[in-house]
């Protein structure tokens, strides 16, 4: 039996986790995993850290297939998650939906908890120049609360120190006290697809891409649903 190690975009961190629990028990293949922003786990590969199996962006794993670090045509797209904004339960629903609604939303919140870009995730980045785009940079800096995770993100709303909430919807979903108010409107929208491949140095590339065959499995879609994502569909660049 083999042992895999699994480098995973730290959002998807709870159905991984699950799924990867199912896989062992079914296939006896080990599986560990390591979790971590986006950035952050780019920023390992380029230091040249290795694993068998990859979850990460989609531009991410296209920089890892064009430095020959793919395996060829084991790139797959898992799921896709959006960008949400979050409200604590019971709280009055606001209006998002428009651009226009949302700015007056934030700019009427007493204070705005959100991704930190400096961590690195997709989330953060996005909205760092979201804010700016939307001219509300010097209030974001006033009463915005840039936080380590989604989840803490998600908490500030949940206990009251945040009114607003926004970071990836799969980071919101598990954290009780907080419910997903609905995705940034459009066309603000953002939304991140992860795909899994296995690295080209991988001396178990047969359990590898057994691996990401049970992340897609259909049996899973609502699964992945629940906890906030799409199941995605293939393209022509990754079935």
């Amino acid at each position: 039996m083999a042992k895999l190690k699994v480098m995973c975009a730290r959002s998807m961190h709870e159905m991984v986790t699950a799924l990867a629990y199912d896989f062992t028990n079914e296939t006896g293949h080990a599986v560990e995993l390591s979790f971590g922003t986006v950035g952050a786990l780019q920023k390992r590969l380029d230091a040249g850290e290795t694993a068998d199996v990859v979850v990460s962006s989609i531009l991410a794993l296209e920089g890892l297939e064009k430095a020959g670090l793919l395996a060829t045509g084991s790139r797959k797209n898992i799921a896709t998650v959006h960008i949400g904004i979050a409200v604590r339960d019971g709280a009055p629903t606001l209006d998002i939906s428009t651009p226009a609604a949302f700015k007056q939303a934030l700019i009427d919140a007493r204070r705005i908890a959100f991704s930190d870009a400096a961590v690195g995730g997709s989330a953060g980045v996005y909205l760092a120049r979201l804010f700016v785009e939307l001219g509300l940079g010097d209030m974001i800096r006033e009463k915005g609360m840039p936080q380590q995770s989604g989840g803490e993100v998600a908490q500030r709303v949940a206990n009251g120190e945040a009114d607003i909430g926004m970071t990836l919807i799969a980071e919101i979903v598990p954290v009780r006290g907080a419910r997903v108010l609905g995705s940034l409107p459009a066309p603000l929208g953002n939304a991140t697809t992860y795909c899994a491949g296995v690295m080209a140095s991988s001396g178990a590339a047969d359990a590898a891409l057994a691996f990401i065959a049970a992340l897609r499995n259909p049996s899973a879609a609502d699964m992945w649903q629940e906890a906030g994502f799409e199941v995605a569909t293939p393209s022509p660049r990754s079935p």
